[in-house]
């Protein structure tokens, strides 16, 4: 029997569809997870859009270059190849992400003391001042975002997340 599509919320009345007409094919078709798949993307997809549009654009940046200056927050001066390994960019869009926060006054690059060769991203005064306006910002987002779920549940579906992203395949990187 075909489930009707709904009006109010088609985005989810699709998934439902799809999975349902998944579900009548042969393997390798998985509408279980099909539907994980859908639903995760397209959540993803949702709220980068929105922190974008309400947090990260206003201010001039993107989502990824206010993760890098988190990152730098939480860390202090860190060279850009470990930002790129903690935040599945590649290096050169993280160097690419440094400059332009650079060019607005927001991170510099230090030598490292210990090879005058080598260079940490480090905020400067002006890019802390601007993440810590950000990020309670985006906290509070987050939050609405979420607020449908109980702490229980938000502390499982984030264990979930943690264990598939542990698991990946090797070559998902």
């Amino acid at each position: 029997m075909r489930k009707t599509l709904s009006v109010d919320r088609p985005d989810l009345s699709y998934a439902a569809y799809a999975r349902e007409r998944l579900a009548g094919m042969p393997s390798p078709a998985d509408p279980e997870a099909f539907a994980l798949a859908y639903h995760l993307l397209h959540l993803s997809y949702l709220v980068v859009a929105d922190l974008e549009s309400h947090v990260h654009r206003p201010r001039g940046w993107t989502l990824p270059g206010f993760r890098l200056m988190f990152k730098l927050w939480l860390l202090g001066p860190t060279q850009p190849a470990r930002l790129a390994e903690i935040s599945a960019m590649s290096r050169a869009a993280v160097t690419n992400a440094i400059n332009t926060l650079e060019r607005d006054g927001l991170v510099e690059r230090r030598p490292l003391p210990t090879d005058r060769r080598a260079v940490a991203a480090a905020l400067t005064p002006a890019g802390e001042d601007a993440v810590q306006e950000a990020f309670a910002e985006q906290s509070r987002r987050e939050q609405q975002w979420f607020a449908t779920l109980d702490a229980d549940e938000r502390a499982t579906l984030t264990g979930l997340l943690t264990r598939v992203l542990a698991a990946r395949p090797e070559d998902a990187d």
